[in-house]
């Protein structure tokens, strides 16, 4: 009995360590990129509409929104395409694609894959670098009184970015 208490103690110092690692890593990755009041983002969407953070953030009713930065030709964000499409379908969501072409282009890359949620065209990087984005993808907790509230560089599970959005709304700063 004692060897298997052991082994299982052992096992959690590893994962803790393991999990200790990811965090610094994670903070690591995320310094630099902007915290508290969220920068202006507006822009056309790729049908030509114009939208802002700002009109999101009004729309929503309080609820947190997440703010993506991707790119069509980053492989992570194409791998994770499909969590944006789950999460934009039930949380106020903003798509910027970062230096991905033209409107018409990245509009039929996503409509190639099936890909629903809203997008600002970033094809000059100007909106990422009033984020200080230069690395995709990039996410954002933005909280119902604009303030960011989490900031996740690298691929980003679903349930991390949903926990995150959790916090956001049941915590408000």
């Amino acid at each position: 009995m004692g060897t298997v208490l052991k082994r299982w103690r052992r096992w959690a110092v590893e994962a803790l360590i393991v999990v200790a690692i990811v965090a610094a890593i994670q903070l690591w990755q995320a310094r630099g990129l902007p915290e508290g009041p969220a920068p202006a983002l507006a822009g056309s969407l790729l049908d030509g509409r114009p939208a802002s953070l700002a009109d999101t953030l009004a729309t929503a009713g309080g609820k947190p929104v997440l703010v993506a930065f991707w790119a069509t030709w980053c492989p992570i964000c194409k791998a994770e395409a499909g969590t944006l499409d789950d999460i934009a379908g039930d949380t106020p969501f903003l798509g910027v694609a970062m230096q991905s072409g033209a409107a018409p282009e990245v509009s039929r890359y996503l409509h190639e894959r099936g890909h629903r949620f809203a997008t600002l065209d970033d094809a000059d990087g100007r909106l990422a670098a009033t984020w200080r984005v230069i690395g995709v993808p990039t996410h954002f907790i933005v909280d119902g009184h604009g303030n960011i509230r989490f900031r996740v560089v690298g691929y980003a599970s679903a349930w991390g970015l949903r926990a995150r959005l959790w916090w956001a709304a049941k915590f408000p700063q």
